[in-house]
């Protein structure tokens, strides 16, 4: 039995993805989907074809995407207006460029909450319950591209063991 080496070092990147759901500096489930992209390139696109390239392509654009659409939802189940959705994007690249992931996310949740006090006339339980929607949202993004990662990594061994 002799060993994949490049299958073994892709499933080295993929797990440091795995990590890089919850470590800011590592790109999560991008490096996931390289790896995946790398090693089927590698090997000729014999064990990775077309056509589960386009099943982990889908589930990497789900997974890269999760934060925006999933906090979205969260605040949307809780009532934010689409208005303070995107004052929280906004205020979320803002605090990104500066102040890098945690600036994302309190720069979010303060514009989800700002927009929503704003819009509520000053009803500041209401604009909390929509911005504390937003921020489950975001936790649950996390359980979301961690699913998919491990999703993502269980159909690439699948196809090369």
């Amino acid at each position: 039995m002799t060993v994949d080496w490049w299958a073994v070092a892709a499933l080295i990147v993929m797990l440091v993805g795995l990590a890089g759901i919850f470590l800011p500096v590592v790109p999560g489930v991008a490096l996931i989907w390289l790896a995946a992209v790398g090693y089927a390139v590698i090997d000729g696109f014999t064990r990775i074809g077309p056509l589960t390239l386009v099943v982990l392509t889908g589930l990497g654009v789900l997974g890269v995407t999760a934060e925006l659409w999933v906090s979205s939802l969260g605040g949307k189940v809780s009532g934010a207006s689409w208005w303070s959705l995107l004052a929280g994007l906004v205020l979320g690249l803002i605090g990104l460029v500066f102040f890098s992931v945690p600036g994302a996310v309190i720069g979010a949740a303060l514009g989800v909450l700002a927009m929503e006090a704003w819009r509520r006339e000053g009803d500041w339980r209401e604009a909390l319950r929509a911005s504390s929607g937003w921020l489950i949202g975001w936790l649950f993004s996390i359980a979301v591209q961690l699913f998919i990662g491990m999703v993502m990594i269980a159909i690439f061994l699948w196809r090369v063991l």
